[in-house]
């Protein structure tokens, strides 16, 4: 046992991942006393995980870190009922291949993401023999297929209280609302997650369950289980919601949820949410979402503080959210496109780049023929809807607007050819600093 171990739970105070937990001396005296095996179950209602669920990623990569032994868990079984817990109706059932392309997708992502949280910033990280090859993924349809209905009320439901699980905030929530009501089967969720719990402390020495705000209820059921079954203490630790300025819950955008998965949210798109965080929400993030040091954390608040950020806090802060996400070389990919979005130079980027920084800006398709014989550059502002005619082009070149590849064009009989192309077969217009035209010739 390292004193490393035993800081955990001082390190996940510092960066604000603690809201509840069990007796925390006993659980301060246990992780003081040598590795303890813990684990966070996640809840496959979506293909891709989103922003919100870092959080518990983070928990787990904390504790393998200090030295300790997670298990990450994604509900095969349970995600066929859903969890109630903070929803204010019933969900909508899963067909079992829904399940299956959602636990597919979310496992890889879990197992990608804990992989790099492992990598990062290693030199703090506490190396042991237990896990060495990383943080173990579990699915609880392993276990779960092999109940029987009577078999599990027998020798499960029997050690519940149906007034107990009443008094829960996410059953009680949900029966107050006299329209909703709550469906047997998420009654019983509860009840399916503690038998987890039960399983993991017997099967894999699970002393400890960890998750979000809203799985308290769960948490707790879990642990009086074990108490009842096993006679053995278990605990339980759970994050806070993490909102933004405006009270918003984090990880969702203008456009939604911001997702994982990077057809669902690009990492440009990615990145983009980390650099538009606010001052004032930066240090917290910085501190739950990055494996920076403290002393390096510090260093970067006190420029917030200073009043001498121009977003390079930010910038750092969104790097290395999009490196643990997505990885290091899409985190500079991401940096490269922000750049070229606000102006940057373009050159030695090819057409699968050009088209990904600008996947989401107006294009066309044009004969490269024209490239032989010459495109005013006035015509060619004037077809991409740049401007409305060639005078208006005319009057942008003469005020210094027109821009051909993030060049200025100051010439407006300019004749663009071949050697205008940025990538072997685009170029890229722009009016202004923001209104680009993605132009492809064929």
């Amino acid at each position: 046992m390292t004193d490393f171990q035993s800081d955990i739970l001082e390190e996940l105070e510092w960066r604000g991942f603690i809201h509840q937990s069990t007796d925390g001396e006993a659980l301060d005296e246990r992780l003081a006393s040598g590795a303890v095996t813990l684990y966070c179950g996640f809840d496959p209602t979506a293909r891709s995980l989103q922003v919100g669920n870092l959080v518990s990623l983070m928990l787990l990569a904390h504790f393998r870190r200090h030295g300790h032994d997670p298990v990450a868990l994604v509900g095969g079984a349970t995600g066929l009922i859903g969890d109630p817990s903070g929803k204010s109706q019933e969900r909508q059932l899963m067909t079992e291949a829904e399940l299956a392309d959602n636990v597919a997708g979310q496992s890889a992502q879990i197992d990608r993401v804990l992989d790099r949280a492992l990598e990062m910033h290693s030199e703090t990280l506490v190396e042991t023999d237990a896990h060495a090859d990383g943080i173990p993924l579990l699915n609880n349809a392993d276990w779960m297929s092999e109940q029987t209905f009577i078999g599990f009320l027998r020798d499960v439901g029997k050690h519940f209280r149906v007034n107990q699980m009443m008094n829960k905030e996410s059953v009680r929530a949900r029966l107050e609302d006299r329209e909703q009501g709550i469906s047997y089967a998420e009654f019983s969720y509860m009840v399916l997650q503690a038998y987890d719990y039960l399983h993991l402390f017997r099967e894999h020495g699970c002393e400890l369950q960890v998750g979000g705000s809203d799985q308290w209820g769960n948490i707790t059921a879990g642990i009086d289980l074990i108490g009842r079954v096993a006679g053995e203490e278990a605990h339980g630790l759970t994050a806070p919601l993490v909102t933004d300025r405006s009270g918003k819950k984090l990880g969702k955008s203008v456009d939604g949820a911001v997702y994982l998965d990077p057809d669902m949210t690009s990492p440009y798109e990615f990145y983009q949410y980390w650099v538009r965080r606010d001052d004032a929400e930066v240090p917290q993030l910085l501190k739950m979402f990055t494996f920076l040091p403290r002393a390096e954390i510090d260093a970067l608040v006190e420029t917030i503080e200073r009043d001498e950020n121009r977003g390079e806090v930010q910038e750092k802060l969104a790097w290395e959210v999009t490196a643990l996400v997505h990885g290091e070389e899409e985190a500079d990919f991401a940096v490269k496109a922000s750049d070229v979005l606000y102006g940057g130079s373009i050159e030695g980027l090819d057409d699968a780049e050009l088209e990904a920084i600008f996947a989401d800006v107006p294009s066309s398709t044009w004969e490269r023929e024209r490239l032989e014989e010459g495109i005013h550059i006035r015509t060619l502002f004037d077809e991409t809807d740049l401007q409305n005619s060639r005078g208006a082009a005319k009057r942008l070149i003469k005020q210094g607007g027109a821009y051909l590849n993030n060049e200025k064009i100051e010439d407006w009989n300019y004749e663009v050819t071949e050697q205008d192309l940025a990538g072997e077969t685009m170029l890229v217009a722009r009016s202004g600093k923001k209104n680009y035209h993605l132009v492809k010739f064929r």
